[in-house]
């Protein structure tokens, strides 16, 4: 309703109250980000060992290194590269470094590039050619 009325989901004190919490909420740091990035990291990170584990999936001697080298560097320091050309500045994995995790996920998963099917590109079109109607 317009005009002041009473609101249809919300009484007016309760409508107040979350405005007051939105308004309340600090902004978010560049620490908080960072924060938020790492313990992104070291739930995927989790996650593709699990899956790994769980699928039993064989993962060569370097992916393990890998995963087990990048989760002891983002706890230690809170990020896995320090070149900062490598990724953006809050980031905790490096680009490479978050395809090689995708990587190492589909394998856990049993979706290996491998087994895709190979693309067809596009298909030959017969061109312009003129209709016959019987003639």
């Amino acid at each position: 309703m317009l005009g002041g009325g009473p609101c249809r989901f919300f009484n007016r004190s309760a409508k107040d109250a979350i405005f007051a919490l939105m308004r309340s909420k600090r902004p978010e740091t560049p620490a908080d980000r960072r924060a938020r990035a790492k313990r992104a990291a070291l739930k995927a990170l989790k996650r593709t060992r699990r899956a790994a584990e769980q699928s039993g999936a064989d993962l060569s001697d370097w992916e393990g290194e890998f995963l087990g080298s990048v989760e002891e560097r983002v706890e230690t320091y809170g990020r896995a590269f320090a070149d900062p050309e490598k990724g953006a500045a809050d980031a905790s994995l490096s680009m490479r470094q978050g395809i090689k995790l995708k990587e190492i996920a589909a394998k856990a998963k049993g979706k290996a590039k491998g087994k895709e099917k190979p693309r067809s590109g596009f298909k030959r079109r017969s061109g312009f050619k003129k209709k016959r109607n019987g003639k």
